[in-house]
């Protein structure tokens, strides 16, 4: 052969392969989705190029919305892209999903490898696509059929080693799943037990990656199994029995956690202002099932949910230290995440030594407390936290603590104690519905002294004013309680009596009241007669509503409703 022979016959060759890629890249999409075995493959033969497609999902605040994993292994040199706005968790999947392919026995061509991330304006953060684009990989090489994935999630980070590791926010993931009509989901070991509280939903939990190429080259998932939770030996739990004396705060924290109202403790050191708060959750009615849906969704985003409290979700109850930060305390970061105030959703929010907290911190709970909900604004997208909790505040009346003690021990100007009460904001302390003053106990009166009522006692009180509630409510959506109703409604359909309604007026008058102030009165004062079971608000649940609002600042003693009649 001849040189012009051997010329024609590379230009026949090199014509006949471009003609083939063209024709393999114009292809319907029944012809490209066709499988092609590599081993099969010789350099003389070019294989069909695949584009695949698996879908997943991923996270905006605590909900959920698809994203599909897009892999095209192309000609051309070896190298791996990543697109759709991914974040730098997400291109270092590059690294992971490579050696868990090698690692679990499959073959990772040389080809130019670009995955795409769909839609691709939302930007993409952490680890969970790992697993659908180890998959989209092997549908794209034609190692597993593109029909196997179809009408199915895969969500999870993949070790070196090809183990699938757990991932934030499986439930909302779940959830989202069931609405979209997902036939299987699947995830993490780890994550099975959040992800089972969607009962309707079907799921597969692999331990590798290689068990779960296995099952989709057979055509059949295995069903994942929920773990038993551990059997947990008895627990010994705060009662308000333990509590000696503090009859008047212990009747507050009733109120508050019959109606969901927001509690500042003001006292001197020792006096059992935190004792108190510690054990409100002891007297809080059992979460609905879609409360503790979204608390656990909330953990979950987090990555706070622990495997362990997914079977019996509580009502949370969160401390943060005062040297927290606003981002810390409200939520926020370069990518969004729950503060406190969303972790406390359905919970409490305590706030120990609240005063020593900076001003502008404290501030930041204006708008949660008066919204039920945290927005947080960046530049490419805004997520909402939900955050209906209940606030309550421990604080010393003044630097030293011991202002307004009888003995006189105070060694604080009045300056410093006017500084020191004016590190909470006015409206603030106007969306604290109680003010509640508690005294120091005599050390006499520790010794034997029986704490009276207990826990269980004062929850049954509780649950049957809030059951009350969720009948007066029933056809607000998002209301549970007085505390989160509305003031105007509840003024035109609260069932109040005329002295009553005098009595608040005049009060409203004298004590300088806004009209915030004026309905959380109100408030208040309903949720004092569902405690009684009592149909229509009276004279006597104004009076003592009014004595939980203070005058002027947190230091001085609450107003007297004697007075004012």
């Amino acid at each position: 052969m001849n040189d012009s022979q051997d010329s024609s016959a590379v230009a026949a060759r090199l014509t006949h392969r471009a003609g083939f890629v063209l024709a393999s890249r114009l292809a319907p999409d029944c012809l490209r989705s066709r499988p092609f075995d590599i081993a099969s493959a010789t350099p003389g033969r070019l294989r069909l190029l695949v584009l695949a497609a698996v879908r997943s999902a991923a996270l905006v605040g605590i909900d959920a919305y698809d994203v599909t994993v897009e892999v095209d292994a192309a000609q051309g040199l070896p190298q791996w892209t990543i697109v759709g706005l991914a974040a730098s968790a997400v291109k270092e999947s590059r690294e992971r999903v490579g050696a868990a392919l090698v690692n679990s026995g499959f073959k990772v061509p040389p080809r130019r490898i670009t995955v795409n991330l769909a839609p691709a304006d939302i930007r993409k953060d952490g680890t969970a696509f790992d697993l659908p684009i180890a998959v989209g990989i092997l549908v794209a090489t034609g190692q597993l059929a593109a029909e196997s994935v179809a009408r199915m999630m895969l969500v999870g980070e993949l070790g070196l080693d090809g183990e699938v590791r757990t991932v934030r926010g499986a439930l909302s993931v779940a959830r989202h799943a069931h609405r979209a009509g997902v036939a299987a989901l699947v995830l993490p070991r780890a994550n099975v037990a959040e992800a089972a509280r969607v009962s309707a939903l079907r799921l597969s939990a692999p331990r590798l990656l290689s068990e779960l190429v296995t099952d989709l080259q057979n055509g059949a998932l295995t069903p994942a199994r929920c773990p038993t939770p551990p059997v947990a030996g008895p627990i010994a739990l705060a009662d308000f029995a333990e509590v000696v004396g503090q009859h008047s705060a212990k009747r507050a924290l009733e109120v508050a956690a019959a109606g969901g109202h927001n509690v500042l403790l003001v006292g001197p050191p020792g006096a059992g202002k935190t004792m108190l708060a510690r054990r409100i959750p002891t007297i809080l009615p059992e979460l609905r099932e879609d409360e503790a849906l979204e608390v656990v969704a909330i953990h979950s985003v987090a990555g706070l949910l622990e495997q362990n409290s997914v079977s019996h979700v509580a009502r949370p109850f969160r401390a943060p230290h005062h040297t927290i930060s606003s981002a810390g305390l409200i939520g926020g970061g370069s990518i969004p995440r729950p503060g406190e105030v969303s972790l406390a959703h359905h919970g409490v929010l305590f706030l120990d030594e609240m005063l020593e907290f900076p001003r502008h911190v404290l501030d930041g709970l204006r708008q949660p407390l008066e919204d039920g909900r945290v927005v947080i604004a960046r530049a490419a997208t805004a997520v909402t936290f939900p955050s209906r909790f209940t606030l309550i505040g421990a604080t010393n009346p003044c630097p030293c603590g011991r202002a307004g003690d009888p003995t006189g021990t105070c060694t604080c100007s009045s300056a410093d104690i006017d500084s020191y009460a004016g590190r909470i904001s006015g409206p603030l302390s106007d969306r604290i519905d109680m003010h509640v003053t508690v005294g120091a106990v005599a050390l006499r009166d520790l010794n034997g002294q029986n704490g009276g009522e207990t826990s269980a006692v004062i929850r049954a009180r509780v649950e049957r004013a809030r059951a009350q509630q969720r009948r007066r409510y029933r056809k607000m959506p998002g209301v549970s309680c007085n505390a989160f109703a509305s003031g105007r409604w509840l003024d035109s359909n609260g069932a109040v009596d005329a002295d009553a309604r005098s009595l608040l007026q005049t009060a409203a008058e004298r004590l300088g009241l806004s009209a915030r102030g004026y309905h959380r009165v109100l408030k208040v004062a309903r949720t004092i007669a569902d405690l009684e079971m009592s149909v229509s608000i009276g004279s006597p649940h104004i009076a003592e509503a009014l004595r939980y609002r203070p005058v002027g600042r947190p230091r001085e003693a609450p107003a007297s409703a004697a007075a004012i009649s």
